[in-house]
C-alpha cells in the first residue's frame, strides 16, 4: 500500500492482525515487511499508538 503510494504520508497503517487478513500473511511476514519500510525511512512505529507512513516511495517528503 505505501509503495503503491495508496496511502499519504501521516496515514495511519491498519494493525498487523488486520493487515496479515487483509493481505492473506502471517504476521511475521507483516512485521518483517513493516521492518522493510521502517529501515527504509518510510514508515514509523510509535508505540501503544501504531505505524504511520512517513514519506511517499521516491523522494515524496512529509506532507
Amino acid at each position: 500500500m505505501v509503495e503503491a503510494r495508496n496511502l499519504e504520508p501521516r496515514a495511519m497503517l491498519p494493525g498487523e492482525q488486520s493487515l496479515a487478513a487483509m493481505l492473506g500473511v502471517s504476521i511475521g511476514t507483516v512485521r518483517r515487511a513493516t521492518e522493510e519500510l521502517r529501515q527504509r525511512d518510510l514508515v514509523v512505529t510509535l508505540p501503544a499508538k501504531g505505524t504511520f507512513v512517513t514519506r511517499r516511495p521516491g523522494g515524496d517528503q512529509d506532507a
